[in-house]
């Protein structure tokens, strides 16, 4: 348990990674504070009941964030991304400029240690796609800063192979992997233990960049993993050609996996080490994706992840 006192500033508290570390933070003992655009919203209601310092404010306004920061020990600076889709309404320039906002006014308030959660489709050059190489580009400015910084990768979260659109309510699966091929995945709340560990132990993680991952797994893995939490067949395959030749979003991310951009490079055994309850994809099916894995099984819907 940490008995610092100053707060760890954590952003995007009421979303997924933001909100996992935040609990991870408070489990930890840590005091957290968090910027949120509404103070009077559920989601922030429910950070104020679990202990949780909240500050009002939004990534474009820096004054807020110089406000949020006013000493704190460490930030968590996650961004929400054109890849997420129209209702964040954020372009690839928008998140380079907030990223690289926070991570100066890290440096001007004097912040012990800095944690930026970027993507494992970032190294070894562009990828084309500007939702990834906007992360790429607030890396680069990261490593640069004169502060004790970690960067994490995390790969795709499970909580993506349950949404609308892949097939489950059909009785199929359909992902980007050949049904042979795996694919690292990542349970969100496991990137807020991750966190939570690397903010306890700076000397080790200071100027670390460290891929994220959860489990490995195959599409015959996957459809094996799904019949099984259904109780009835769940046939897998990839995409089809006419599919990914009807959405270039999902082609490109197709070429990625192909690749080795998307498929993950994180070392499993390593990361049980410092998160000893790291969840399999069985086991998070089985816990808690469980909910959302049964309302996808009956649940209809084009698959919209990516649709700016």
């Amino acid at each position: 348990m940490s008995s610092h006192k100053q707060p760890i500033l954590v952003f995007g508290a009421t979303g997924q990674q933001g909100g996992s570390v935040t609990h991870a933070l408070l489990a930890a003992g840590w005091h957290v504070r968090a910027l949120v655009r509404d103070p009077g919203s559920p989601k922030s209601a429910a950070l104020r009941d679990a202990g949780v310092d909240l500050v009002p404010g939004n990534l474009a306004d820096p004054e807020s964030i110089r406000e949020a920061m006013r000493g704190v020990h460490g930030v968590f600076s996650v961004q929400p991304s054109s890849g997420q889709g129209a209702l964040y309404g954020v372009s690839d320039e928008d998140e380079v400029r907030y990223g690289i906002t926070i991570a100066d006014i890290a440096v001007e308030s004097g912040a012990g240690h800095l944690v930026y959660s970027s993507t494992n489709a970032v190294g070894g050059g562009p990828t084309g796609m500007g939702h990834f190489d906007s992360k790429a580009r607030i890396e680069a400015h990261v490593r640069a800063l004169p502060i004790p910084t970690t960067i994490i990768r995390p790969a795709a979260f499970m909580e993506m192979l349950v949404m609308p659109g892949f097939g489950l309510d059909e009785g199929r699966f359909n992902f980007f992997m050949r049904p042979d091929q795996s694919m690292q995945l990542v349970a969100v709340e496991d990137i807020g233990r991750i966190v939570a560990a690397i903010f306890a132990d700076p000397v080790r993680f200071g100027g670390a960049t460290l891929d994220v991952a959860s489990d490995s797994v195959t599409g015959q893995d996957l459809e094996a993993l799904f019949t099984e939490a259904a109780g009835r067949p769940v046939t897998y395959a990839r995409f089809t050609d006419d599919v990914l030749a009807s959405n270039p979003f999902l082609a490109k991310l197709t070429d990625l996996v192909d690749a080795a951009r998307l498929s993950g490079n994180a070392d499993l055994a390593a990361l049980r080490e410092i998160n000893p309850g790291l969840l399999s994809f069985r086991s998070w099916l089985a816990g808690s994706g469980r909910k959302a894995f049964t309302e996808a099984l009956g649940a209809s819907g084009a698959w919209s992840y990516g649709h700016a």
